[in-house]
């Protein structure tokens, strides 16, 4: 199976090394000459235990990773293309700029030539991967393709383990044939069967921030429970270590502190919520986390 990954920021890159772990002859492309060369050589832009080693072992070793500035030649005869581009918040809005998504869309219409599967990994509202089948579909038979929504769960420091060893993998289908080649790529894993979710896509879209902002809920609602706790006496760390032991609740995401931050969390809350009053819902618990995690600061 040859895979290609346009995007090699944090989540392109790991599940680029990730997949040539599998055994797929994968090519991951950027446009930035500066970031590939870097790359070519096996220095990681970014920190992440275990990364080194997987970019040494794939890109020297077996030779089934590879990088690349031209879409035009790397896409071409590939099996499956993932989207991993940035998604950030708009400078004057809460909504998620999508230009980057709108744009490999774009490029990608103007050279499949034989069937592919566009997966989105990227972080976006519900609607965009239709809306990505759209603008692909203005110059592409729909035959010749079909899309995907694959949202990655990956935490920063143990990024590798969380895509080797998932909780879960949400996929995002339309059709029986779709279904089948995301489990064949996921095979390897050797995961529970119920471990694979297949949903609509739009309700994949929505798992992803809603995973997010469940996690950031558990953060502004320990850091204004760690407030009273100053103002009585009592002890956070007593009262979080507590909560976290019934098993309903947990103790992920329950240690007081500034509020969240990151490249996820901030971006990804405005953006749900956003999305949400264009279809007029109002999601007021997720605003009050956004809003106490603002005041937090």
């Amino acid at each position: 199976m040859k895979l290609a990954i346009i995007g090699t920021g944090y989540v392109g890159l790991v599940s680029g090394a990730c997949f040539a772990e599998f055994g797929y002859q994968t090519v991951c492309i950027d446009k930035d000459k500066q970031r590939i060369e870097g790359l070519k050589s096996g220095k990681c832009p970014f920190y992440e235990p275990g990364m080194d080693n997987l970019l040494s072992k794939h890109i020297s070793n077996t030779k089934l990773l590879s990088f690349s500035t031209s879409l035009n030649t790397s896409i071409k005869d590939t099996d499956i293309v993932f989207i991993t581009v940035g998604t950030p918040s708009r400078r004057l809005e809460d909504d998620a700029d999508l230009s980057n998504i709108w744009s490999v869309a774009e490029e990608i219409s103007q050279i499949i030539n034989d069937y592919c599967l566009i997966v989105t990994k990227s972080t976006v509202p519900v609607g965009t991967s239709k809306e990505i089948k759209k603008i692909i579909g203005k110059n592409v038979s729909e035959d010749l393709f079909d899309v995907v929504s694959n949202p990655e769960f990956l935490s920063e420091g143990s990024a590798i383990d969380d895509f080797m060893k998932p909780d879960r993998v949400v996929i995002g289908i339309e059709n029986n044939k779709s279904e089948k080649i995301m489990r064949d790529l996921y095979s390897p894993l050797n995961i529970k069967e119920d471990t694979v979710i297949t949903t609509s896509i739009e309700t994949a879209e929505i798992i992803k921030y809603a995973s997010n902002s469940f996690l950031a809920t558990k953060i502004g609602f320990i850091n204004e429970v760690a407030d009273l706790c100053e103002a009585v006496g009592a002890n956070i760390q007593e009262v979080s270590k507590a909560m976290g032991v019934d098993q309903r609740i947990g103790p992920q995401f329950l240690n007081a502190g500034p509020g969240y931050g990151g490249s996820c969390f901030p971006k990804d809350i405005k953006a749900f919520t956003s999305a949400a009053k264009k279809f007029n819902v109002s999601l007021s618990i997720i605003n009050s986390v956004h809003q106490s995690n603002e005041n937090r600061i």
